[in-house]
């Protein structure tokens, strides 16, 4: 039982020392990347928007390489998940509301 306990803790140590550069990185993208916009982020907000209307009148989206055109369809289908996550948990259900 004892050694039992001693492998138990020794990879234990070993899977902490194996997580803390992967999740110093994670912190370091999550602090980046999930903090909400503040007040100077809203002018590259609005010109990104003017410029996504501009390209959608022009015709513009025609000439996207693929690799724009894949990273798009991922973004978009990334922002439809999360949607749909938010749906769920507000309704509280996978499918349908309780009525």
């Amino acid at each position: 039982m004892a050694r039992l306990v001693t492998k138990s803790t020794e990879l234990v140590r070993l899977g902490i020392t194996q997580a803390k550069p992967m999740l110093q990185v994670w912190a370091q993208y999550a602090k980046v990347e999930l903090t909400p916009p503040t007040f100077k982020d809203i002018s590259a907000i609005r010109s990104g928007f003017s410029r996504l209307i501009h390209s959608a009148r022009t015709g513009r989206y025609r000439e996207v390489t693929v690799r724009e055109a894949i990273i798009n369809t991922l973004v978009a289908a990334e922002i439809y998940c999360w949607f749909y996550v938010g749906e769920c948990i507000g309704k509280r259900h996978l499918i349908g509301y309780d009525v």
